[in-house]
């Protein structure tokens, strides 16, 4: 048997979407900057897929750039808007300390060019207080970073209140909401922001693709050059197949959002509640609430998260100790320490992060198996009690 609860991580591609992406891949195989008619067909297919991820973000198609992922949509935000207000004068950079890695690195090789960059303190319920953005707040703030949902714990930033503080200091405002869209409603208009990244794999689309919307009007510089490709700001042929999939993937994702969430949200509720009840030692880290339905965060006292990973995984069970894009690090979870954790608690936290696909026989299995395991690890360090 093979459970798994990682969807934080990755996503199982829709089936729709991959038989999109199949046609595409074998049948629409024109460059979409070619004025022939497999070209223009390969556009129109385009020109739906950015109909859709619009439409699942309340935006307007032409405001939206297609990307190869999360990661590259918010070097792109970060990047090219810094680029673009530097002739202004300001060079401060604001994010949490709870950001993404594409966030954080990038922040820091801004800041080896001379921008002077603000991390903001979460606490131990990881969201961030606008009191500490108004305080961080300089007339040469450039942009504010803040993402929606947190990858870890999938708490959610007021980022509405948080655009706005933002603003009426003269910054720009970014948001990484990789991990929410499709997961609750989101509005560009309504949240107030100026960029927000997202990545198809997170919504049960493929890899490889992402998009960054840029408000109408916001002044940006492309990061990669060549083409005139999405209208000047991202040269490169676009992957047609990947960004078909990730349309689909957007249009399922939103039809499924009232109907979906609720029960994602109730399995993910019943598994925390049932581990804190039947394991002693255990703590869910970050507020309960606002969360993403899919998320918990949870610390298993006198254990090592990798070796409770390892030990599930041998019983066909797939979890996290935290992003995909620091695995393979011993350090603990950046996101854990900024919250004021200490570093034994850090060390042994896992990420269970569920999606649509999960069942309620997914979670008894879970809870067979997860308290026999945890004992077993405790009686091996002779830390039993």
């Amino acid at each position: 048997m093979r459970i798994y609860f990682d969807h934080n991580a990755t996503t199982p591609v829709d089936p729709s979407a991959a038989d999109v992406m199949m046609r595409v891949l074998r049948d629409e195989y024109g460059n979409a900057s070619s004025v022939h008619r497999l070209g223009q067909q390969a556009k129109s297919v385009m020109d739906e897929a950015r109909s859709a991820v619009s439409t699942l973000i309340g935006a307007e198609p032409s405001e939206l750039v297609f990307t190869s992922g999360g990661t590259e949509a918010d070097n792109f935000a970060l990047r090219g808007a810094a680029e673009a207000l530097e002739p202004t004068g300001r060079k401060h950079l604001i994010a949490t300390s709870i950001e993404h890695e594409a966030v954080l690195v990038t922040l820091k090789a801004l800041a080896r060019r001379g921008w002077r960059t603000t991390l903001l303190p979460v606490g131990e319920s990881g969201i961030v207080s606008p009191d500490a953005l108004k305080d961080a707040l300089t007339d040469d703030t450039a942009i504010v970073s803040v993402m929606h949902a947190n990858n870890e714990l999938g708490t959610i930033q007021p980022v509405a209140e948080l655009a706005a503080i933002a603003r009426s200091k003269g910054a720009l405002f970014h948001t990484d909401a990789v991990q929410s869209v499709a997961k609750i409603p989101i509005n560009v208009r309504e949240l107030g922001v100026d960029l927000l990244s997202l990545s198809a794999h997170k919504f049960n689309g493929p890899k490889g693709a992402g998009a960054l919307w840029i408000k109408r009007g916001t002044r940006i510089v492309p990061i990669l050059t060549g083409g005139k490709h999405e209208r000047t700001r991202r040269a490169g042929t676009e992957n047609v197949p990947a960004i078909a999939g990730m349309g689909v993937a957007a249009e399922r994702g939103r039809a499924k959002l009232g109907t979906e969430a609720a029960g994602v949200a109730a399995l993910r509720d019943r598994l925390e509640r049932e581990i804190l009840s039947r394991i002693p030692g255990t703590v869910v880290n970050g507020a309960r609430e606002p969360r993403v339905p899919n998320t918990t965060n949870i610390s298993f006292d006198r254990i090592e998260a990798e070796s409770l990973l390892i030990a599930l995984d041998l019983e066909g069970i797939a979890v996290s100790t935290g992003a995909a894009c620091s695995s393979g690090t011993l350090e603990p979870s950046h996101v854990l320490r900024a919250m004021g954790l200490p570093t034994h608690r850090a060390q042994n936290s896992i990420r269970f992060s569920l999606g649509a696909g999960n069942t309620d026989a997914e979670i008894d299995y879970l809870l067979e198996k997860l308290p026999k395991t945890v004992e077993k690890l405790r009686s091996l360090t002779g830390a039993r009690r």
